[in-house]
């Protein structure tokens, strides 16, 4: 299959690309710099060149591919939507795979699948305009599926490596909000490359949790991460208020509960990650 794919340098693009080559999948990503053109070129895609903002570029490369995976972070909702409507009209009947997030469902109280109403903080409260948009194609013949990731490690490990891994090594402590008792959806990106791959057989409208079932304590991760950086376990929990000030808005995703199934996509997908032990993972980073 022919697949076009924005955000292909990034994070999981890149493991998106690798999963998309190893299952015989033909890659065409968007690179918006020279940097990123050879990042891609490297992973064997063809460079599309251009932004999330150059929608006829989005419209054409969609047109001329039987699939898009849409990665690339927006910066703002209108940006994504208008991104998602111009290659939804190049691409046609064929698969659109739009990346939301878990976070959307804020705290859950317990163990929740894709149906779980939305309570959002206001980092992600954007993303129900667009999602909602994305899928209503469906009922006009586009073929739209969502994939909601959860709380990413493995690799460059970017978020958790940015707010709490390489501050936590220049204080001595990994921190942790909070008592840390609140539970964090992890997936690893090489298990959520796979999910992208098997979606694109995903009837329209479908909504898939891109976690892998496991949801350890922040606490426990915050250990597992100290160890990982070489500070022996050691841990320190800092107030929300402290967080929201050396992080920013993103503090209060990082505060909440979140465990969700992956039952849907095991079930109507055959989607099995393969890494089901998230804080040996991080001891061993």
């Amino acid at each position: 299959m022919k697949v076009f794919v924005t955000g292909g340098s990034g994070y999981i693009g890149t493991a998106v690309i690798k999963a998309l080559n190893r299952h015989g999948h033909t890659v065409r990503a968007l690179s918006r710099s020279e940097h990123a053109a050879r990042a891609v070129q490297d992973l064997g895609a063809a460079s599309v060149r251009g932004g999330l903002g150059d929608l006829a570029v989005l419209n054409d490369a969609a047109a001329h591919a039987e699939a898009v995976i849409h990665l690339a972070q927006a910066q703002t909702g209108e940006e994504d939507l208008a991104a998602a409507t111009a290659m939804q009209d190049g691409l046609g009947p064929g698969p659109y795979l739009h990346t939301g997030g878990t976070w959307v469902y804020g705290d859950t109280d317990g163990i929740v699948d894709e149906d779980a109403p939305w309570n959002p903080p206001a980092l992600v409260a954007w993303r129900k305009p667009v999602e909602d948009a994305v899928l209503a194609r469906a009922a006009r013949g586009g073929r739209p599926v969502i994939i909601r990731p959860g709380l990413l490690y493995g690799g460059d490990n970017r978020l958790i490596e940015t707010f709490f891994t390489r501050p936590g090594r220049e204080a001595g402590a990994i921190a942790y909000i909070g008592d840390g008792f609140q539970h964090w959806a992890l997936v690893h990106v090489v298990d959520l490359a796979e999910l992208y791959v098997a979606a694109l057989r995903a009837k329209a409208g479908s909504i898939y949790a891109g976690v892998g079932g496991i949801s350890p304590t922040a606490r426990e991760v915050a250990q597992a991460v100290s160890h990982g950086a070489g500070l022996a376990g050691k841990t320190v929990s800092i107030t929300l208020e402290q967080a929201r000030a050396d992080m920013g808005p993103i503090a209060d995703a990082f505060a909440l509960d979140q465990q969700i199934t992956p039952a849907r996509a095991r079930a109507e997908l055959g989607w099995a990650p393969a890494f089901t032990d998230p804080l040996a993972v991080f001891a061993q980073e």
